[in-house]
């Protein structure tokens, strides 16, 4: 059949139109009956709290009464390392109580999350692979012990898209670099529009918390007619080359950056909430990047990771010294902060569909860390990989559940243990994702962020 010029215009310009549609359907998560994912989502977003150098199990959510019994007694066994002379079984100081309807137990350093215990997973049998803080970061960001892989917030993105176009998909909230550093929230081979936006929480001001979100001379106008050259060039060079993806990321990048001036300095300024809700996350950088983070998922934002690590990029849970005395202090911040999340989210309708994790990269030792001068008093405790626990609350799981169990020490987990393959597999499942299905062709091979393990927990959701 022969076409008019007119006709062939009208029908490829109906075409067009559909293109457009499927690219913003696509977008929203719209194209399926599920929308657009492998099942019906419980959880529209997530918020990692990341509690970097690894919080003690024993000492937060779970109690040993048998390390009071052994107290200082030699531990044995292949998994131990040698605690070194005068070093055993260590008992925790703080007092465990249970709490909420369903008797959530929790230690005495948690007083504000006791409060949202009918909200809280706890899961008790954690375990990963290597109790060293490379790996181990690198395991529970990108299901990976070594920096090749792209991370979860990446994965999430890849999988889901965003929510808001004048925004990025995944943010990652840090107040300095930690061990192993941009790998824990990097796109690795997938896409550049999947890599994490890097916020470096020290300084909360929103003109120096996003570098040059505001261009010092040009207006907006004319910033957009400086792009749209740029862009022309780009798609020209782009035409005469066949695969030029770091072109297409950059050009993604450029048009995400230009899109963020009108959004960001007001998703990004936590100034604009009260005071009163300001002082409930407490005067702290995590506190603050708490609050950041519920105003960043109210907004579209799929994936917001919030690391407590110091200025200066030390881990301040690795606790090899002084390890009661430093839990008081850091359990109290994360304690209000998190506990402040977890109510204003509920409080605002959020919670049922944001997902919360609250986690370090693995345990403690049930056992103590001398000092050189062997004092007791001061004693730490070692990485510990076969056992900790992590916290889960919001975006379709049970509340007031404890879920798995460790050995009488603390030392193993063995009852309905979870990997961090599972942890990452009930994430994405929460987000309607099938881990298994979720896949990018990279070198020949088929990956997945749980490459060819995890199983989704499915006692944990509700």
């Amino acid at each position: 059949m022969m076409y008019s010029r007119r006709r062939m215009l009208q029908t490829a310009g109906a075409g067009f139109g559909m293109l457009g549609l499927t690219g913003s359907l696509q977008a929203a998560g719209k194209l399926t009956e599920q929308g657009g994912l492998h099942h019906a989502p419980k959880a529209k977003r997530v918020i990692f709290l990341f509690m970097n150098g690894a919080p003690s199990h024993v000492d937060t959510f779970d109690p040993k009464p048998a390390l009071k019994k052994y107290e200082g007694q030699q531990p044995s066994g292949k998994l131990y390392k040698k605690p070194g002379e005068g070093a055993g079984f260590m008992s925790s100081p703080f007092e465990f109580k249970a709490h909420g309807q369903n008797g959530v137990v929790m230690s005495e350093l948690f007083p504000n999350l006791a409060q949202c215990a009918d909200d809280l997973t706890v899961i008790r049998s954690m375990h990963t692979d290597v109790p060293n803080h490379e790996p181990g970061l690198l395991m529970m960001n990108c299901g990976n012990l070594q920096p090749i892989r792209p991370c979860l917030g990446s994965w999430a993105s890849y999988g889901l898209g965003s929510e808001n176009a004048n925004l990025p998909a995944f943010v990652a909230l840090c107040p300095g670099r930690p061990v192993v550093g941009p790998q824990l929230w990097s796109n690795s081979f997938l896409p550049g529009e999947h890599q994490g936006v890097s916020v470096d929480t020290n300084e909360l001001d929103v003109t120096k918390l996003i570098a040059n979100i505001k261009h010092p001379s040009l207006s907006e106008r004319d910033q957009r007619k400086q792009l749209d050259l740029l862009l022309a060039l780009n798609r020209r060079h782009a035409q005469q080359r066949q695969n030029e993806g770091i072109l297409e990321e950059q050009i993604k990048a450029m048009e995400l950056a230009f899109k963020m001036q009108s959004e960001a300095t007001d998703a990004f300024d936590v100034q604009h909430e009260d005071e009163k809700t300001r002082r409930m996350y407490g005067d702290t950088v995590f506190g603050q990047s708490c609050l950041l983070a519920r105003r960043l998922v109210e907004r579209g934002v799929r994936m917001v990771q919030v690391y407590y690590v110091t200025k200066n990029g030390k881990q301040p849970w690795d606790t090899h010294s002084n390890n009661n005395q430093k839990h008081r202090e850091l359990c109290a911040d994360s304690d209000r902060a998190t506990a402040a999340l977890l109510s204003d989210l509920k409080a605002r309708g959020l919670l049922d569909d944001t997902l919360v994790i609250w986690s370090g990269e693995f345990g403690r030792t049930p056992y103590s860390q001398l000092g050189k001068d062997k004092n007791i008093e001061k004693a730490g405790r070692d990485h510990h990989h076969t056992g900790f626990t992590t916290l889960m609350a919001g975006g379709g799981i049970k509340g007031g559940f404890t879920y798995g169990a460790t050995d009488e020490f603390g030392m193993n987990a063995v009852e309905n243990r979870v990997h961090v393959h599972d942890l990452h597999a009930t994430i994405l499942h929460q987000l309607g994702i099938d881990h298994e299905q979720l896949t990018y062709r990279y070198s020949g091979r088929d990956f997945r962020l749980t490459d060819i393990h995890g199983k989704v927990v499915h006692d944990i959701i509700a």
